[in-house]
């Protein structure tokens, strides 16, 4: 009896071990860089758009914060098309083709499919710690 009881708890213990070890450490699919992608981030690094934007927090400050434009409510594809096509006050014209267009958006949506920006759901503690909201 006593080896069925130490037989049963190390089939279990070695079970739940495996499922831990692989359902803990599962990864969402990358969103593919294909060429149309690297060609938007050469886009964006050559018209110095980060020199006004940001993702995550990161770059400049005179423009809006581009990491989630994709995926905000009220925003998207068309939405950044049109600030990309046209321009605005502050922002100039940069004269691209529907293709640069459409690989700046590309560009865009893989940054968006790569995180969220800002972490609204998590409070710093004042010594360090991160703690969820809830």
């Amino acid at each position: 009896m006593k080896r069925f009881v130490a037989l049963s708890l190390f089939a279990t213990f070695t079970a739940y071990s495996m499922y831990v070890y692989t359902a803990g450490t599962q990864m969402p699919q990358p969103v593919a860089f294909d060429d149309k992608v690297s060609a938007g981030q050469q886009l964006f690094q050559e018209n110095n758009c980060i020199a006004c934007h940001q993702f995550y927090g990161l770059g400049g400050y005179m423009g809006p914060d581009l990491t989630n434009v994709i995926s905000a409510t009220g925003k998207g594809p068309l939405y950044a098309r049109a600030f990309i096509k046209n321009g605005t006050v502050k922002m100039p014209n940069f004269h691209l083709t529907d293709e640069q267009t459409d690989a700046v958006i590309a560009f865009l949506t893989y940054v968006d499919a790569a995180g969220k920006y800002p972490t609204e759901n998590y409070r710093i503690r004042w010594y360090g710690t991160v703690e969820g909201r809830q």
